[in-house]
């Protein structure tokens, strides 16, 4: 939340219009400052501000119906064992002019508003501001030290500092005498992660509220120790302005803002925040999920994957998934190097096309192997989304055939590949396909066949140099993995 207090309350109004107005609409992720992403029961939840939130039962497509009592701004949800506990902001930011806030948690069983044993405990004030100090009380976010069993907060906004405060993970009270530490500056609805030894601040810097004007966008410092200091890629503390660049405006959004982590497998992570603007939308603010990739130890976004023509080469060796097909040479005039005439012009050799050489595949099923990568017909494949069969977080399933034909790749009963004459929008030919930490690719039948359910486990897999197959995932391993060349 920003310093923009005038199109701020307008935003807020504008806002709630939308919300109203779009709920009975599904496939609708309209939100701003959402929590991280919790899961409930098979269904993942985000909050947002002025309280409520989406839904979505399979992390692609988002719905309205998400339900948090006492308003505010700018919330945060984690489940810390059989409950979920919510933080928020009940003023500060500039709402109503000021900024003296209060943050609260609750409790509550399920974030399911239909199950029984919904039912949110009575707020508790964990931090305040008076409006006069140097923070202002608003955005927090919650850390759960995995080394420790300590639970953090960080929270504070461009007026003043971000602070650090510890509660009680068993009560979400605030431990007795803790006192504020001022961690950063020059930012907002920060975030505190954990990973390999770090200990990462992530805050929003630039501004917020104004639509495709919004400069919004997350940089982060790392340190140690959970106290800090926080320091960026090039030795700045974040207490004195520092951060790394994690993500900005691109690809007809902008403005992003109020970072998630959420782990889904071991290697693949995805980051959430909002987009203070998708120009596709309208302008609107929008959840964002990005694969979160890291390198040298320092959180980046990915960018979402969309499809294309596209080569799909094995990181066991590098070589090719291909048909199971006869390789036909290209016809050459070739010369002896120590007979060329250079007074000749040069002719291209013109690449090998579809249609010279999809006369001799089979008509049936073929089967698929790995090769050299020689940029041929049989080695090309066209992936492309297929919205209306679900998705997951991230993305929706994909079909991918042959470039220029219908054969699909598909998955079979004993857990091998073929691809078959005609894309049918079958399970077996859905594919999940999610960018890794490490920036290769794992790829994944939605179903296989004779299995109930969704696939979570059998990854398209390099059993040998030439040998794809199905098993199990192993981000240890580069049989497990791939590149998606253009």
């Amino acid at each position: 939340m920003k310093r923009i207090y005038f199109i701020f309350s307008l935003f807020i109004c504008q806002s709630s219009f939308l919300m109203s107005h779009l709920a009975a609409q599904t496939g609708a992720p309209y939100i701003h400052d959402p929590s991280t992403i919790a899961e409930c029961d098979g269904k993942y939840y985000t909050f947002g501000t002025g309280g409520g939130g989406i839904i979505s039962d399979d992390g692609w497509s988002w719905h309205s119906g998400a339900e948090r009592p006492g308003g505010g701004a700018a919330p945060d949800a984690m489940r810390i064992g059989d409950r979920y506990l919510i933080i928020y902001g009940a003023t500060g930011g500039g709402l109503g002019g000021g900024h003296n806030g209060r943050i609260l948690t609750m409790w509550n069983k399920t974030l399911d508003p239909q199950s029984p044993d919904f039912q949110y405990t009575t707020p508790i004030e964990v931090a305040s501001s008076d409006g006069m100090e140097d923070c202002d009380a608003i955005d927090p976010s919650l850390l759960l030290d995995p080394t420790t069993g300590r639970l953090w907060v960080s929270f504070g906004t461009y007026f003043g500092t971000i602070r650090l405060i510890e509660l009680n993970p068993k009560t979400g009270e605030r431990i007795a005498d803790n006192k504020e530490l001022d961690i950063a500056i020059d930012c907002e609805a920060s975030a505190l992660i954990y990973r390999n030894g770090w200990y990462y601040l992530l805050g929003t810097h630039g501004t917020c509220c104004d639509g495709v004007n919004s400069t919004y966008n997350i940089v982060v410092g790392r340190s140690r120790n959970v106290t800090g200091p926080y320091i960026d890629n090039v030795g700045r503390e974040m207490l004195q302005g520092g951060g790394r660049m994690v993500i900005a405006a691109g690809n007809r959004v902008c403005g992003p803002g109020h970072f998630g982590r959420t782990i889904i497998d071991d290697g693949v992570e995805v980051m959430s925040c909002h987009f203070e603007a998708d120009f596709d939308m309208g302008g609107r603010s929008v959840l964002g999920i990005r694969p979160l990739l890291w390198q040298n130890d320092w959180p980046v976004a990915g960018e979402r994957f969309e499809g294309g023509d596209l080569s799909i080469l094995s990181c066991r060796r590098g070589y090719s998934l291909e048909l199971t097909v006869d390789f036909v040479r290209i016809p050459q005039n070739r010369e002896r190097f120590w007979q060329m005439d250079m007074t000749k012009p040069i002719v291209p050799v013109k690449d090998q096309q579809l249609e010279d050489v999809i006369a001799t595949w089979p008509q049936g099923d073929i089967a698929v192997r790995c090769s050299d990568y020689m940029n041929r017909p049989h080695q090309r494949w066209t992936i492309t989304p297929v919205p209306e069969a679900g998705g997951y977080l991230s993305n929706p399933y994909f079909k991918i055939v042959i470039s220029g034909t219908d054969r699909a790749l598909a998955a079979t009963a004993d857990l091998e590949l073929t691809t078959v004459p005609n894309f049918s929008g079958a399970p077996e030919q859905l594919w999940r396909i999610e960018q890794l930490t490490d920036g290769c690719y794992r790829i994944m039948p939605k179903a296989i066949p004779g299995r109930e359910g969704i696939n979570q486990r059998y990854v398209l897999y390099s059993a040998a140099d030439s040998t794809p197959t199905l098993a199990e995932w192993d981000f240890s391993t580069d049989n497990s993995k791939w590149q998606l060349r253009p």
